[in-house]
């Protein structure tokens, strides 16, 4: 079995999870593009943490940056408005 397959034959799904104030985590088979079609080096299989900080001097790959400037993901900031009923703004 290919790593890239489940057992029956299958494409096992990609994940991707929003880490607490942090990357986000992509496991899975995927290809990573930039902007003007040039594709990056991911090694099939392997785990790869994608900035959502954008002040990584790696980009678009996570250099922890975010943990020293105190990065706080937008969606808690949301969910917590939706929580109290307001509107949060664009």
């Amino acid at each position: 079995m290919s790593e890239g397959t489940v057992e029956g034959g299958g494409e096992r799904p990609v994940t991707i999870l929003a880490k607490n104030n942090g990357p986000f985590l992509v496991d899975g088979p995927f290809r990573l593009v930039d902007a003007d079609g040039n594709e990056y080096d991911v090694p099939a299989g392997k785990k790869v943490n994608l900035c959502r900080c954008g002040a990584s001097t790696r980009k678009p790959f996570c250099d922890g940056t975010h943990s020293r400037m105190g990065f706080e993901a937008a969606e808690r900031a949301v969910r917590a408005a939706e929580a109290e009923g307001q509107t949060p703004s664009a």
